[in-house]
């Protein structure tokens, strides 16, 4: 899937390209993500005689989309996974329901306003996911990749995601 990926991150990037908004959506996206299992992570299944979360089970489809779109990155984002899902079974586990619910409404909260002030104030548009709903896929893969490069692998990406000089005409 590597052309397929390539392309759909280069559409991606174009709404991406203030480096303001790129830190925006590491800490947008972590927070949503931790947000969005935590509650899920109460809710076990069991699975070939273990007790799985709700929230892995669920993760599993979006992570292997994410290996077939890039192995390298989706290895990342699998690990990162990893730690969110501690982080989120942790919080759970420690806390009472209303607790764990108020603490969800924060983190989603605060995912979506770092996204929102990411696009709106860095990149003065609307954010991508209104016209490609897709991109909800996209950006932590897109996250993963600016990762990936600054530790200087994936030059292979690293032209499609480079931010525009700062002299250019902007795409807005």
């Amino acid at each position: 899937m590597g052309g397929f990926f390539q392309r759909q991150l280069a559409v991606y990037v174009e709404y991406h390209r203030d480096p303001r908004n790129t830190a925006m959506h590491v800490v947008g996206i972590l927070l949503l993500f931790t947000g969005a299992v935590l509650p899920l992570t109460l809710v076990k299944l069991p699975l070939f005689g273990f007790n799985v979360s709700l929230a892995v089970v669920l993760a599993v489809p979006v992570l292997i989309y994410w290996l077939l779109l890039d192995a390298a990155l989706g290895l990342g984002i699998l690990a990162v996974s990893v730690v969110l899902f501690s982080v989120a079974t942790t919080i759970a586990a420690q806390v009472g329901t209303a607790t764990m619910w108020a603490i969800f409404a924060t983190l989603v909260a605060l995912g979506l306003a770092a996204q929102a002030i990411g696009h709106k104030v860095f990149e003065g548009r609307e954010a991508s996911l209104f016209t490609f709903p897709s991109h909800l896929l996209l950006g932590p893969m897109f996250v993963m990749a600016k990762l990936f490069i600054a530790l200087g692998f994936r030059r292979d990406l690293a032209a499609i995601l480079a931010p525009l000089p700062a002299n250019s005409l902007s795409t807005r």
